[in-house]
């Protein structure tokens, strides 16, 4: 499948504020669309990132689109471009696995982190986007905050997510979709384990 055309056919067809043309030629200049989507989880494969993308769009729209909001280029910004900070984030690697059957190391490539801008997930995407297109607030808000428990500040207990949660629905949609996407509807999807 040619999950970089359908991407761009979803994008192009949604996305159409200022800078929005010149945010899809410089993610082609990136890794964007051949990266994994993790080390070895959901979408760890080539593709991987770009596949989770569609997926998060698909689940949104299936699940939380409302015709009648009007709010379709927001779902489309979001759940495409909630992830664009792991565009050059991963590198191909290997490592010594032991074979089961002859007892012999063989090496394997695996997905390794190299975080050439360590700015944070959801905040890292934020900033990427806008270099480029201007975010509505709801829009910067759940691609913000789109990890849910999973986002380091959550973790370190504080209050921000509830917040950001109970004042701008869009961000519950979006970590929801992205939570059924990665946790059930991407199952199988890793080359590694």
């Amino acid at each position: 499948m040619d999950y970089k055309q359908e991407f761009i056919d979803i994008y192009t067809a949604h996305i159409k504020r200022e800078g929005a043309a010149q945010l899809l030629e410089w993610m082609q200049k990136t890794d964007f669309f051949t990266a994994p989507a993790s080390s070895r989880f959901h979408c760890a494969c080539e593709q991987g990132l770009v596949m989770h993308s569609i997926s998060v769009y698909k689940t949104m729209m299936e699940k939380h689109f409302d015709p009648s909001k009007g709010n379709d280029e927001s779902f489309a910004v979001c759940a495409l471009l909630h992830d664009l900070c792991k565009a050059q984030f991963y590198k191909v690697s290997t490592r010594n696995v032991k074979n089961e059957e002859t007892g012999q190391w063989e090496k394997k490539p695996y997905y390794a982190v190299e975080d050439q801008f360590p700015y944070g997930h959801g905040e890292k995407s934020v900033y990427l986007i806008e270099r480029f297109m201007r975010l509505k607030t709801s829009e910067a808000v759940a691609i913000r905050w789109h990890m849910g428990g999973f986002d380091d500040a959550a973790k370190s207990g504080g209050f921000s997510i509830s917040a950001a949660y109970e004042k701008y629905p869009l961000a519950v949609k979006l970590h929801l979709a992205d939570l059924e996407s990665t946790y059930l509807r991407e199952k199988k999807t890793s080359d590694v384990r």
